[in-house]
């Protein structure tokens, strides 16, 4: 289900969830997706790095895909661009993810479909850091 404007839905989903899975995950400070996957260890998720372009990131060991994260996932965070949006769905049905977030800009019609279709939620066009500063209290 999308609840992107559902904001109880979301406040409740950041406040029940412990693991983080972030696709796309830099080791570059200067990029969004590693000071929004620093700020959420700081707020006390687990956070686990996924890029198979790394081994690891500051020494926290980094993943190739969703299938090898090495706990369950409460929320996929996705830095991707749009058009690999509906993949990472995909795999995180098969991991069984309890939901997926698409940051800034991560938008596609077909990502709905398949969240849907497994009944996994769904966030689009949204900063989960932003949200989680904003709701999560």
């Amino acid at each position: 289900m999308n609840i992107t404007h559902d904001e109880h839905a979301i406040q409740q989903i950041l406040q029940q969830a412990r693991v983080i899975a972030v696709v796309g995950h830099s080791n570059r400070p200067d990029r969004d997706s590693y000071r929004v996957a620093h700020y959420l260890r700081a707020q006390g998720y687990a956070v686990y790095p996924v890029n198979p372009q790394y081994s690891e990131i500051d020494g926290v060991p980094c993943y190739a895909d969703l299938a090898a994260v090495p706990a369950p996932i409460d929320i996929v965070n996705v830095f991707r661009r749009a058009e690999h949006f509906p993949p990472v769905v995909e795999e995180a049905v098969r991991v069984g993810a309890k939901m997926v977030w698409g940051q800034f800009t991560v938008t596609h019609p077909h990502a709905v479909t398949l969240a849907e279709a497994a009944h996994l939620p769904i966030v689009m066009d949204r900063c989960i850091k932003i949200e989680h500063a904003r709701l999560a209290r």
